[in-house]
């Protein structure tokens, strides 16, 4: 495949060769040449709405020893176990470039067009995840491979003479088609694409690669031309169909260009069948894709911030609370069958194997990161907290690194896997990214104030303010946390601690002293002092045992501890080894589906909650069944390789 250029020579991706953007200079927009590697930031001269938050570049913030820094040395074997020709494979291809190494299995060589087809996403993903990984450790195994693969992309750009990217079999042929508005067969190209435009994006903000906003700018810049013919209804058509976070990526051009040209693009990549609705607070999500939608979100919060549109920001809002407070999980999962169902019938969906797709959790993360850092309340910190552990970290097979696409609640069912190679699924690509994340939202800052949100042993290093923060702590199995501070010279600022809503009270100890006891759950305590060198934090929280029902199906509830929900550990009887590793995620619910008769609990939810008694071991409980004998609970995010129950109905 050579560049595709048809008789009436029209460039496949949408371009004619006169209109092609060249590849001295790509048609980049001038101001690109003035951009620094610093993280993403509001264009000047705008209308943006400045955060009152902001965050810690990863780079700043290390892990200490505890579940998530287990899961993220999982998380890098299982990065620098792949090889990036493997994931390139495709996009040398249509770039009429030899390919250097054979394509990997699953969504990356699926055989037919009957297939979902979305060759290339993983490469986007991969891209991502090694930028962050490259971030939150220092490892310069994985600046080298970001480092590459922009190369490479960047390779495939000049070989073939447009700023396309894509790995789609007769990629650039079918990407036309689509956004002339063709039939084409089943495929999703804009969703495939973003992967590869925010890997991009994350390749120049987390490892400061140049070339890598030279291969964005050209992407973008392709797109531009490649839609621009589109009037808008059928631009809207388009966006009928799953497009990821495009609105997003350009919201993000614009904020580090300040080019309205890729401003005017987020706005018209924003699907307005779901952003006038919402921004009206009209809850139409019933039967839609849930992770289809969410991705639009975080573009609106994204345009909503970089433009002060308060549309887009009212839509965002509305959307998070709507999804969390009816439509959610106590694990931070919701849906079945990756989609949003009407709320009254949540106990028919409530059971089912392909509750809770992993990718939803990602991206609900992502949405709620950003209006925590609007609208600093701890509502936004406490569903992080709930998700960060029950969906998240949940996700990991704690002995491989390799990840889950559903994590489902039905009574006896299993977490199911992916392969190493040919299971490369969206989970799998969001998995890629989750476990090198875990420092982003631990730590925020203001002008003069430090937000600590997590309770996760970790060390923050505070360039402007010459502190080191140390958390240590082994929550959640001991309701406790110490922070200590390393200070060059006496400093005075706000802490401001999170007191969560799953604890009744939060005492805070400074050097030892009680200096203030809170009983407003759900909230932040604010310290505003001097602080000295070596002082140190503790905070003590209590942990209880409580009944968490479903939204509209009171009759059917999780039982969890703090931010934990609880599952029944039921064993493998019946497993055979290696079989929650499978290939094929539409299967998921056909798998391991000979009959299972779950235990059940009966009685009072709440009177169910108050008879759970301590096990043995920290986190690990016990309570009667209804047939009188006795279930083993333990955190949802340790159980692997066993069946388990998380919702009871009574």
């Amino acid at each position: 495949m050579h560049n595709h250029i048809s008789s009436d020579q029209t460039d496949h991706g949408g371009l004619t060769r006169r209109e092609a953007i060249p590849i001295t200079g790509m048609g980049l927009s001038a101001v690109w040449m003035a951009i620094t590697a610093a993280p993403l930031q509001a264009a000047s001269g705008t209308d943006a709405v400045a955060s009152p938050l902001k965050p810690f570049p990863l780079q700043d913030v290390r892990l200490l020893d505890g579940p998530f820094l287990h899961a993220q040395k999982h998380s890098i074997d299982y990065l620098l176990s792949l090889e990036p020709d493997r994931l390139l494979h495709g996009f040398r291809v249509n770039a009429g470039l030899p390919p250097k190494a054979p394509v990997y299995g699953g969504w990356e060589s699926a055989p037919t067009w009957t297939d979902i087809h979305c060759q290339g996403h993983s490469l986007g993903h991969y891209l991502s995840g090694v930028s962050l990984m490259y971030a939150a450790t220092g490892d310069q195994r994985f600046k080298q491979r970001a480092d590459y693969i922009v190369a490479e992309l960047n390779a495939c750009q000049k070989a073939s003479g447009s700023g396309l990217l894509c790995a789609f079999p007769e990629g650039p042929r079918l990407v036309a088609d689509f956004i002339a508005g063709k039939p084409v067969v089943t495929g999703v190209p804009w969703y495939t694409m973003h992967k590869v435009y925010a890997g991009l994006r994350d390749a120049h903000e987390h490892t400061g690669n140049r070339q890598a906003l030279e291969v964005l700018l050209r992407y973008a810049d392709w797109a531009i031309i490649a839609t621009r013919a589109l009037p808008d209804d059928r631009f809207q058509t388009m966006l009928d169909t799953e497009h990821g976070g495009m609105n997003e990526i350009f919201a993000d051009l614009f904020a580090m260009t300040g080019d309205t040209r890729y401003r005017d693009m987020a706005r018209r990549f924003s699907h307005q069948a779901v952003l006038v609705p919402l921004a009206k607070h009209q809850d139409h999500l019933d039967g839609l894709h849930a992770n289809t939608q969410i991705p639009k979100i975080i573009g609106f919060q994204r345009i909503a911030e970089v433009t002060g549109d308060r549309q887009y920001r009212d839509a965002a809002d509305f959307f998070w609370h709507t999804v969390v407070q009816t439509r959610s999980y106590a694990t931070g999962g919701h849906g079945d069958n990756e989609h949003f169902y009407p709320v009254a019938e949540a106990g028919e969906h409530v059971f089912s194997a392909k509750t809770s797709e992993t990718c939803g959790m990602y991206n609900m993360l992502k949405l709620t990161r950003q209006l925590f850092m609007q609208q600093p309340q701890a509502a936004y910190a406490d569903f992080y907290e709930r998700a960060l552990y029950n969906g998240i970290l949940a996700s990991q097979d704690p002995d491989t690194g390799l990840v889950t696409y559903f994590q489902g609640n039905r009574p006896g069912y299993m977490k199911l896997y992916c392969t190493p190679v040919d299971s490369f699924w969206c989970c799998t690509g969001t998995g890629m990214e989750n476990h090198a994340k875990y420092g982003e939202a631990i730590y925020f800052r203001g002008d003069r104030s430090l937000w600590v949100n997590l309770f996760i042993p970790s060390t923050l290093t505070w360039k402007e303010q010459k502190a080191t923060l140390t958390q240590t702590t082994t929550f959640p199995e001991v309701p406790t946390s110490r922070l200590r501070w390393t200070l060059a010279q006496p400093t005075e600022l706000a802490l401001m601690l999170r007191h969560p809503a799953w604890s009744p009270t939060l005492e805070v100890h400074v050097n030892g002293e009680l200096v203030t006891r809170s009983n407003q759950p759900g909230s932040h305590v604010a310290l505003d002092r001097l602080w000295k060198n070596g002082d140190t934090i503790d905070l003590v929280m209590t942990m209880h045992v409580t009944a968490t029902p479903l939204p509209a199906s009171p009759n059917v509830f999780a039982l969890t501890a703090g931010p934990l929900v609880l599952a029944a550990a039921l064993g493998s009887d019946g497993i055979a080894p290696g079989s929650d590793i499978v290939v094929n995620e539409r299967k998921i619910g056909e798998y391991l589906n000979t009959p299972f008769t779950a235990p059940h609990l009966a009685g009072d939810p709440a009177a169910i909650a108050a008879s759970v008694k301590p096990g043995v071991s920290p986190l690990r409980f016990t309570v009667a069944a209804a047939d009188g004998t006795t279930l083993q609970l333990e955190p949802y995010a340790r159980i692997a390789h066993q069946r388990y129950v998380t919702y009871w109905k009574v």
